[in-house]
């Protein structure tokens, strides 16, 4: 197995920077999430480590050996595609075994290495069918497989469960944290889906525009964001962000006074959803229901605090309707304070 020391990566297109000075390193076994909008430039990376695109400037270090000239057949890696890129003339045995006969290895580590990956797959039953028998889920499994076939030192997957049905997804995603675990390849995992990168990934480096905001485990990034835009692209709903107006270093909301961390006017408040809890009408921090939402294991209340849009998460047997106004109260450690000038996160409350 082998770590990845991605070293100041720098990616023009034209007059387009599309990757600015990215610095990342995904330690030995690690499973490392790239998650990001479309733009953000994390399959711009993710090819720069395969050797599918140059970079500008920058190093790609795999295992102590600086790859960045290399071409990917030398780099000791394989890649799975958002789009299977199965071979439909060949069987499934066919399609695993292609980059050990690539190799040249021999028929007897073929057949060993194929019946592996096919198990930790189970897709054994399935070695004689061709790809256009099988579902989209089973391709999926056959594409992986047959990168793990070649005992990569790095695993590079692009999307690759973005194709399938959300019950599939869950399935897969499940099995594939399972596989890669007991494989223990080092993985860099692509991604836009936040459930994804939460559910999967050792760490998750959060990427917008060209840059890494912020590298750290699921529970880290989602606790403690860095920046806005972190707090508000992972969540469900997003967290939400309320002004506020600092004043001889205390911020006032409904009846809840709050230290401010900082001297600043420009303040705003990082809250997610379930960490508000409903009050009695009149205490804590007055919240104006607008719409009701029942999704089975919980409410979603969509309203306003100080007529700023916020989402709230409370308990299915709560007694909330549209057109009421209740009150909450927060803890105040689980808080996120946001510099309004710079969106960067400054200490907890």
């Amino acid at each position: 197995m082998a770590d990845i020391v991605i070293d100041r990566v720098v990616k023009e297109f034209g007059s387009f920077r599309a990757l600015k000075e990215v610095s990342l390193n995904a330690r030995d076994g690690e499973f490392v999430a790239l998650l990001g909008p479309s733009g953000c430039g994390k399959t711009t990376l993710l090819r720069i480590i395969a050797g599918l695109e140059t970079q500008n400037s920058g190093r790609v270090v795999i295992g102590g050996r600086d790859v960045s000239e290399l071409p990917p057949r030398k780099r000791g890696l394989a890649m799975v595609f958002q789009n299977y890129a199965v071979f439909p003339h060949m069987t499934v045995f066919e399609n695993v075994a292609f980059g050990l006969r690539m190799q040249k290895t021999s028929e007897a580590e073929v057949k060993r290495k194929v019946g592996r990956s096919a198990a930790l797959l189970h897709i054994e039953s399935y070695l004689d069918r061709y790809p256009a028998k099988l579902s989209g889920g089973q391709r999926q499994r056959v594409a992986v497989a047959r990168a793990l076939a070649v005992e990569p030192a790095v695993l590079l997957m692009d999307e690759p469960l973005s194709n399938l049905d959300a019950l599939l997804r869950l399935e897969l995603r499940t099995e594939l944290k399972a596989v890669l675990r007991e494989a223990g390849t080092t993985t860099i995992y692509v991604t836009h889906d936040q459930t994804e990168a939460m559910g999967l990934a050792d760490r998750i480096a959060v990427m917008y525009g060209g840059k890494i905001e912020q590298i750290g485990t699921p529970l880290e990034v989602y606790a403690t964001p860095g920046t806005r835009f972190v707090g508000g692209f992972l969540g469900s709903p997003p967290m939400n962000f309320i002004r506020v107006a600092c004043s001889e270093g205390a911020a006032r909301i409904g009846n809840i006074t709050l230290p401010c961390p900082v001297a600043s006017s420009e303040m705003e408040i990082g809250l997610r959803a379930e960490d508000a809890s409903l009050a009695p009408i009149g205490s804590g921090i007055g919240f104006d229901v607008r719409v009701v939402e029942p999704m089975g294991s919980h409410l979603l209340l969509t309203g306003s605090i100080d007529g700023q849009l916020t989402r709230i998460v409370v308990p299915p047997t709560a007694k909330v309707a549209a057109g009421e106004r209740v009150g909450l109260t927060v803890d105040p450690s689980r808080l996120t304070w946001i510099d309004g000038a710079t969106g960067r996160a400054v200490v907890r409350a």
